[in-house]
């Protein structure tokens, strides 16, 4: 270890256990490491962070005291708060699957797997530093925000030989700031030129994401597909499917892309919102309301937990019951019940009466007790909203609307559109579910819960457009139910036999017998199913 660098090097260690943290400072004291701070907690390390600016950062990544490092690296990340020139390095005794695939997601700079002797940590953080300090001046760049300086650095670091050990890395680099200048046909040329040389995963990785800022989709998919394939690139290539398949509105594979990230790395908050916002726009109810207990879940007791998780499975839970089986709809409203007593137990000085107000209407309508959900609307607070989250205005204009308070409704998610244009950090997919909403509920006054029954009147009286439109809109917003799927095609088939038109819509009956074949069925249902399949096809 050079001395100088380490007696210059200032260190935050996070570990919670007293004999690790004996050894590191015996280990960092050996190597002339002197300028040392300690925290045994993730919010006093976050507390020191912002007030402190260190060098290095040694934190263990299984933490007992809250949930572990993989939260306060993803934090400090995320935010903005760990800038590129401070080195941080996880130290645990586990080498599981589940670290493992947390390390290549997360690319902190190094990992040491405990138990490590003094030369072990001298010979991996002696890398690390000397890595940081070659890189300096284009870390303090990227820090702010100056790419084409960051450019400019890089290609000097380049010219010289001297730090041919880092020019791996500095080409990485490279190729990041071409993209972050807007270079999008340069960075394309660079990593193709890179890959003519070697196959680094971070250059294919790089490839995919230039031929997505040049519109080269069909590029994209055929490289990302092949990434997928690989351990080391999966995860990436996973979220820049996502990526490709939002880009194109195509939200149900996008969804499935994203379901399969979280499979492979079951931790990231950040994936789970985003399939809750993909499955709000595909209707997917059974996927949005596994995400938000997901999140729950996985952010309990860390930095990331809070009421408003618990609250989005209480209404998660509600939108499933609106649009599912009868059947499932008692133990829908018990989960949806329990998570509000889990969140009363975690959080019991939250303010949430008005959220709960919604909540318990909501329920109540549910319930077939409209008059009393209607009460219950009555005793908001009006003057709350402006200090209410997205997730409460919401969840407000789904039951104004279920009500029949439609012009309230579309007020409140106007409200949230506003907000979400203003707000950098709402997802663009969310903005897209929240037009969505407003379009659905200006053209479908029915909610989801009298769609079915309201169409299955007008077809027993032989009112088979009125029922054919309504069955149509009540497969709109529930397109995962079986029932209505079938009760939709019944209807097509009614259409047809009495008009003896051929001209049905094939894409809708598609994605009835898609939607039927996913799911499991009643032997009544199947038998159901086979007779208007032999319908359809006599008459086509």
């Amino acid at each position: 270890m050079n001395l100088q660098l380490a007696k210059n090097t200032k260190v935050l260690i996070v570990d919670d256990q007293a004999l690790a943290k004996g050894y590191m400072k015996y280990s960092l004291e050996e190597l002339g490491f002197g300028d040392i701070t300690y925290v045994d907690k993730i919010n006093l390390a976050l507390t020191t962070l912002r007030s402190q600016r260190f060098d290095l950062i040694i934190c263990s990544y299984n933490l007992k005291r809250e949930q572990d490092g993989y939260y306060f690296y993803d934090e400090i990340k995320s935010n903005g708060e760990l800038p590129l020139s401070t080195a941080f390095v996880f130290i645990s005794a586990d080498t599981n699957s589940d670290l493992v695939q947390s390390i290549i997601e997360l690319q902190p700079d190094d990992f040491l797997a405990k138990p490590f002797t003094v030369k072990d940590l001298d010979r991996r953080l002696s890398r690390v530093l000397a890595r940081k300090k070659a890189l300096h001046g284009v870390y303090l760049c990227i820090d702010k925000n100056q790419y084409t300086q960051a450019l400019s650095e890089v290609e000097l670091f380049l010219g010289n030989p001297k730090h041919s050990e880092f020019f791996p890395l500095a080409l990485k680099i490279k190729g990041e700031m071409l993209t972050a200048c807007g270079n999008f046909q340069l960075a394309k040329d660079f990593y193709l030129a890179i890959l003519k040389v070697q196959t680094f995963t971070w250059a294919q990785l790089g490839l995919v994401n230039s031929y997505l800022r040049l519109n080269e989709d069909e590029s994209a998919e055929k490289l990302v597909l092949r990434l997928a394939f690989k351990p080391d690139s999966q995860l990436a290539a996973y979220d820049l499917l996502t990526a490709l398949q939002i880009k194109q509105n195509d939200f149900d594979t996008a969804l499935e892309c994203v379901i399969m990230a979280t499979e492979i790395s079951p931790r990231s908050i950040r994936r789970h919102k985003t399939a809750m916002d993909l499955s709000r726009i595909t209707h997917d109810y059974e996927t949005q309301f596994d995400a938000a207990k997901k999140i729950v879940r996985f952010a309990k007791n860390s930095i990331h937990d809070k009421p408003e998780n618990y609250l989005n499975v209480a209404r998660a839970g509600i939108d499933y019951a609106m649009t599912t089986e009868a059947s499932d709809t008692d133990k829908l409203i018990k989960q949806a019940n329990e998570y509000i007593r889990q969140l009363r137990q975690a959080f019991p000085k939250a303010e949430i009466q008005e959220q709960m107000k919604v909540v318990n209407a909501r329920l109540l309508y549910l319930e077939d007790e409209k008059d009393n959900a209607l009460s219950l609307l009555n005793k908001l607070d009006e003057d709350s909203w402006e200090n209410e989250g997205i997730d409460a205005l919401l969840d407000k204009a789904k039951i104004f609307h279920d009500v029949g308070l439609h012009e309230r409704s579309q007020a409140v998610l106007e409200q949230i559109e506003e907000r979400c244009k203003n707000n950098s950090d709402q997802s663009d997919i969310f903005l897209h579910y929240i037009n969505q909403e407003k379009e659905e509920k200006s053209a479908i006054k029915f909610s989801s819960k009298d769609l079915n029954n309201t169409a299955v009147g007008y077809f027993q009286k032989g009112d088979i457009d009125n029922a054919m439109e309504v069955f149509t809109q009540a497969f709109t917003i529930m397109p995962k139910n079986a029932s209505i799927a079938l009760n939709l095609m019944q209807a097509i088939a009614s259409k047809v036999a009495k008009l003896g038109v051929t001209n049905v819509s094939n894409s809708v009956l598609k994605k009835c017998i898609k939607t039927i074949e996913n799911s499991k069925l009643s032997e009544a249902q199947q038998e159901r199913y086979h007779k208007i399949r032999t319908t359809l096809d006599a008459l086509q």
